[in-house]
């Protein structure tokens, strides 16, 4: 949990592999600040695995520039349309490799969990998303994309996560790998052909 005058950054990280979303939040004690947050446009390169390897470069300058003490991720969605499914999860990997390599702590959190913890609603939209961010964090110029929003939902949610008591108290018991429960799988599943049908730009 954090503690009052405790100031840490953290690095959410919304990946695709047209676009990679990202946030760096920091927290002092219960104050949050928005300190950057963008996209990673991936859209013009052709090359697969050009896109990897710039996602890869990309996150761990991030890493390297803003200096987060924990990375959180978006996890990829469990799906019947399975190169859509492995192209996302290729995309988290690097920049979780990333992360990782410059010895950073890495979370993921279900994409239904994100929503919830910032909207307050797991169907929540693009657009309420970056609403609720930008308010939350008085953010008065909206980003080129929304990527750059998701990104921070995912900062913020991992925040929510970690600063709860409840949470705390769980500790390892908590599940980390999607960072949500056994519903929050089954839903995911259930979810994948809407999820590409509302983000097709997540995809190349």
């Amino acid at each position: 949990m954090a503690q009052a005058g405790e100031l840490y950054r953290i690095l959410g990280i919304d990946p695709g592999t047209n676009y990679t979303g990202y946030g760096v939040l920091e927290v002092d004690g219960r104050t949050l600040r928005a300190v950057v947050m963008g996209e990673i446009d991936l859209h013009k390169i052709s090359d697969p695995y050009a896109k990897l390897r710039y996602i890869f470069e990309r996150v761990r300058a991030l890493v390297e520039e803003y200096e987060p003490r924990e990375v959180a991720l978006e996890s990829p969605f469990f799906g019947c349309n399975v190169q859509s499914m492995l192209k996302l999860g290729r995309a988290q990997g690097v920049a979780m490799a990333a992360a990782l390599s410059r010895n950073r702590e890495v979370f993921e959190y279900a994409p239904s969990r994100i929503k919830q913890s910032v909207v307050g609603l797991g169907s929540a939209s693009k657009e309420q998303i970056a609403g609720v961010v930008m308010r939350t964090l008085k953010i008065e110029e909206k980003p080129r994309r929304a990527d750059a929003t998701d990104g921070m939902a995912v900062a913020l949610c991992h925040y929510y996560a970690t600063s709860s008591p409840i949470n705390q108290a769980l500790g390892d018991a908590k599940v980390k790998g999607l960072g949500g429960d056994k519903k929050a799988r089954k839903r995911g599943s259930k979810s994948w052909e809407q999820f590409l049908r509302e983000n097709p730009e997540r995809v190349k």
